[in-house]
């Protein structure tokens, strides 16, 4: 049986930001199946924006199998406006080409990712998962994350357009 070949982890070039984005742009399509609000087409100027900044912060790293990007990290270590213990390296996107999961290129993303930030001086490793992906928060804990804060939310009962809170009594 033809075992699969490893990925190749490296920094992202400056001429891979529009495929990344492209790959953003389906995780993030992804992710609305799951509760998220992001908008997908809505971000995609903003999200240019931000992945070239990743690129040239080494904030972004991508996966190749035979020079083809089939998955991306990004990263960087938070800065506080107060200040924290301890340092966190912060994960913000991980996505993988459904084609290619559960061939371990996931975990060489988020080995690469821990071992930048480590180098960095970040002590631990945090990141956002949404409560419906079980997939995602399984492949977490398999790689000994566990669960530091709970966010909740609630809808907000809908306001009139003739709200008389900004206008006074008079």
């Amino acid at each position: 049986m033809p075992q699969n070949p490893e990925p190749v982890v490296e920094c992202a070039s400056g001429g891979d930001v529009d495929e990344v984005l492209q790959c953003w742009l389906r995780l993030a399509d992804e992710q609305r199946e799951h509760g998220s609000a992001v908008r997908v087409d809505e971000n995609r100027g903003p999200m240019r924006q931000i992945l070239s900044a990743q690129q040239v912060a080494n904030g972004l790293l991508v996966a190749r199998l035979a020079g083809e990007i089939v998955g991306f990290v990004t990263f960087t270590v938070e800065t506080e406006t107060i200040a924290v213990d301890p340092t966190r390296g912060l994960l913000t996107n991980i996505w993988i080409d459904p084609a290619h999961r559960n061939e371990g290129i996931g975990t060489a993303l988020l080995d690469a990712a821990e071992t930048e930030l480590a180098e960095r001086g970040a002590d631990v490793c945090r990141l956002e998962v949404l409560e419906d992906n079980e997939a995602a928060r399984r492949f977490y804990r398999d790689h000994d994350y566990e669960s530091s804060r709970r966010i909740m939310e609630r809808p907000l009962p809908a306001r009139e357009k003739n709200d008389t809170h900004s206008k006074g009594d008079g």
